[in-house]
């Protein structure tokens, strides 16, 4: 069959270009100069939730034979998280019941709207929190990562999110972007990519330090660390939650490749480079631990002979109490995440899970999820 990126060239701009709107909220182009100067912040993964978020939209037109797996996956994932804290879950209306089975209904909230897809962390809003309990959020007018997908429906997502939880506070920014193309540790310091934000498929015209400018002011960075990623070689040009993540202030976890054959070998291994010399926001030279995907994952019919396949372990989720994290059958490997994220979350139980179907599409845990910080 044809892989998620294949398709996406084929039929992205055939589906969704006439699809009428249902979710309620654009914003006002004037939006995000609200907020500014509010001394709004992205808060750290790990600090409190009051829920976490889940969008239930696998179609077959984009996944094909893997929708029933994809589906599955993400019923694991929703479980997971539900046995330790809120979980919204956003679905269409035909497929409310079979999102329910899947997902459960133990601390579980279902909210009926259209979806394109399931990439919860780039289409879903950025929330943001001030000094006074204000809760806001930055919405970066996702377009199907420079209009490679169908997303008329996923690009409405963040401002019907925010509304519908009450943040009066919706900014949007000048820029377009993705939540996992974003990590920031809660105290002033973000690391990025390049590849995904200084990029003409998204910002056409934007040096890098105009998109860092833009970055800070929305989400109350102090610095930014760069890293160079690498353009077209996946849907997302190179999202940073599948290469460096911050555990804590001052501890990142980088992906490292060690598979000589693959493209993110050099990537990596630069990524490194520039982590292992770089200081966060307070001056503190960053702490780093290395964490390297699978030589031997499982051969599954979501894995065979498909280069989308995506066994990063950096794409874990950090909830209240769990780290929910992906395993991928391969023991040495497995065991080796398990005990880093132990080490790097001791209050944190983690829970692995099989999710080779959304592996298969080129994400994983941390790109099917979103959070809502506790104010």
């Amino acid at each position: 069959m044809s892989t998620r990126r294949e398709f996406i060239k084929q039929a992205s701009l055939i589906a969704g270009m006439s699809l009428t709107a249902s979710m309620g909220l654009t914003l006002p182009a004037h939006a995000a100069q609200a907020g500014r100067g509010e001394g709004w912040r992205m808060p750290d993964e790990g600090e409190e939730q009051q829920r976490a978020f889940i969008a239930f939209g696998a179609q077959r037109a984009i996944w094909a034979d893997y929708t029933s797996g994809v589906q599955s996956a993400l019923g694991r994932i929703a479980r997971a998280i539900a046995q330790y804290q809120p979980l919204t879950v956003f679905c269409r209306e035909s497929e409310r019941r079979l999102a329910e089975e899947k997902c459960g209904s133990h601390n579980v909230t279902y909210i009926v709207t259209e979806l394109d897809d399931i990439w919860m962390r780039d289409i879903g809003a950025n929330f943001v929190i001030n000094d006074t309990g204000k809760l806001g959020a930055v919405d970066f007018n996702f377009n199907g990562w420079g209009n490679k997908q169908q997303h008329t429906y996923d690009a409405r997502l963040a401002a019907f999110e925010a509304n519908h939880y009450g943040v009066a506070n919706i900014r949007r920014s000048g820029l377009v972007g993705e939540g996992g193309g974003i990590e920031v540790d809660g105290h002033g310091t973000g690391i990025m990519t390049e590849s995904s934000w200084v990029n003409n498929n998204r910002n056409p015209g934007w040096s890098r330090d105009r998109v860092e400018q833009e970055l800070k002011e929305m989400l109350g960075l102090r610095k930014i660390i760069w890293l160079p990623g690498i353009k077209g070689k996946d849907i997302t040009d190179a999202h940073v939650d599948f290469y460096a993540r911050f555990a804590s202030p001052g501890v990142v976890v980088a992906n490292l490749d060690t598979d000589p054959d693959s493209y993110d070998h050099k990537v990596t291994q630069a990524h490194l480079a520039i982590l292992k010399q770089a200081t966060d926001a307070d001056g503190r030279k960053l702490q780093v631990h290395t964490m390297s995907p699978p030589m031997e994952p499982r051969r599954s019919r979501f894995s065979k002979g498909n280069p989308d396949f995506a066994a990063g372990y950096i794409n874990y989720f950090v909830i209240n109490g769990a780290v929910i994290a992906p395993e991928f059958g391969d023991p040495e490997a497995d065991a080796e995440a398990l005990r880093l994220l132990n080490e790097l979350y001791p209050d944190r139980e983690v829970v692995q899970l099989d999710i080779d179907a959304i592996a298969a599409g080129g994400g994983g845990i941390h790109c099917v999820t979103n959070q809502l910080p506790a104010v």
